[in-house]
């Protein structure tokens, strides 16, 4: 008795060949972009699909050609008589099969004995759908493609101005890493982030380093910056910056911080009572108390209260902490920050003091303190212990993901008022490549 032909299995789609499950291959995409060798492999692969469907389908099992692939699951497996991988196509032209695309053939299995199997000759299957570039595709290789523009800076900038435009010099070295780092500055962070800036000993140019931070972030990045003092007591940071129309402080936010508590009626525009505008360095100030008659220190729960707050309206916080490590609020910051900056002068008192705080620290038991550590060393003089200062920036490299070095600016020997727009060039850029740092390492 003749048995009935056999029937023709059910033909794969493409997306069936190589997927664990119909995740993202559902949509007909993969998470990859794929090489031109291997789409050529994948045009191969469904030109041989083409004219298998067209062979006859009632063939007995003798009929069969020596090279055959048996369906196994929604894929096609070549005979375990091939070359282990199958006969992969060659690619147009005559070129070898890549060898990523030859690791991704399937492994052989063999047919049942006696089984009518289709004729058609091993190809190879990709482990996922070709993804051609798709608009959003286009313009983020647009966007990582655009040059850095002409120069601004030196004899190049004077040139091009001088010749209204007609000759276009590259930047320049410097110029380059300046746009670079600005660039660093204003990435996009997927969340708040938070760096405080520490030392146990007075004068180690915490206050100073906190308002230069906030003026380098606040113009590159356009806003979204606050400069909080978390002194346990009185700082200084208030009368360091820019002094506003209302003298409200920490103490005056957490007697009010209720005003707060629906967030659907809250408004940043309703900080504005109690933070402090920097004007055109595009950032705010956060003072601690500055009453003379009020008692009482902050507490860990009320740096916790007030940073949740902040944290709902700006994208960066800088933290002034105080000098007592002992104090609820300056742990809580330490153990809140994303980063810490050791602040220091090239002093060996303050530099001990800095190295003195990485000890304890490290003893509290604070976890990978090196990745998430900065170091930033101002000269407190136009001319510094040179010996000094190498030796200082040697330990810390040691402490310390990074050191940066910032330059003595006589305009903040009086300790008024920060003049932001007279910081020298020199303090700017220090500032600036500091700054950079620090956002990488967020």
């Amino acid at each position: 008795m003749s048995q009935p032909p056999a029937q023709p299995p059910e033909q794969p789609s493409p997306q069936s060949f190589g997927s664990p499950g119909p995740s993202h291959l559902d949509a007909g995409t993969s998470e990859r972009l794929y090489s031109a060798d291997e789409l050529a492999a994948y045009t191969a692969w469904r030109e041989q699909e083409e004219a298998a469907a067209h062979q006859p389908s009632h063939q007995s099992a003798q009929q069969q050609p020596a090279e055959h692939t048996q369906p196994v699951a929604g894929r096609r497996i070549a005979r375990p008589e091939s070359s282990g991988y199958g006969d992969l196509p060659p690619l147009p032209g005559g070129g070898p099969v890549p060898a990523q695309a030859r690791a991704q053939a399937p492994a052989p299995v063999p047919a049942p004995p006696g089984s009518a199997v289709p004729a058609v000759v091993t190809a190879y299957p990709p482990a996922e759908v070709p993804r051609f570039m798709s608009a959003t595709d286009f313009l983020d290789r647009r966007a990582g493609d655009l040059p850095l523009g002409p120069a601004t800076w030196g004899w190049r900038g004077r040139v091009r101005r001088w010749t209204g435009g007609a000759v276009k010099p590259q930047m320049g070295r410097a110029e380059v890493e300046n746009e670079l780092q600005r660039r660093a500055i204003q990435r996009d962070f997927d969340g708040p982030r938070t760096i405080a800036f520490l030392n146990p000993k007075g004068g180690a140019a915490k206050t100073t380093g906190v308002l230069a931070a906030g003026y380098t972030f606040g113009t590159v990045r356009g806003g979204g910056v606050v400069a909080w003092d978390n002194n346990e007591t009185r700082g200084t940071l208030g009368i360091r910056g820019t002094r506003g129309e209302h003298r409200n402080t920490t103490r005056e936010l957490l007697e009010d911080l209720e005003k707060f508590n629906d967030v659907y009626q809250s408004r940043i525009g309703d900080l504005g009572a109690f933070v402090r505008s920097q004007g055109d360095a595009h950032f705010d100030v956060l003072a601690s108390d500055e009453r003379p008659d009020v008692t009482g220190t902050i507490r860990a729960d009320d740096f916790r209260a007030v940073h949740a707050l902040l944290e709902r309206f700006y994208r960066v916080i800088l933290v002034d902490t105080g000098n007592n490590m002992r104090a609820e609020n300056w742990l809580a910051a330490a153990q809140t920050a994303d980063l810490l900056v050791v602040t220091s002068t090239v002093r060996e008192d303050t530099g001990y003091s800095g190295l003195w705080m990485l000890d304890a620290l490290t003893d509290a038991g604070y976890a990978d303190l090196k990745q998430k550590t900065v170091t930033v060393l101002s000269d407190p003089s136009p001319k510094v212990d040179d010996q000094l200062a190498k030796d200082l920036v040697s330990v810390y490299e040691q402490r310390t993901r990074a050191v940066y070095r910032v330059p003595y600016d006589p305009v903040l020997v009086s300790g008024s008022v920060v003049p932001y727009a007279e910081l020298s060039v020199a303090t700017q850029r220090s500032w600036l490549r500091a700054c950079a740092g620090m956002a990488e390492a967020l």
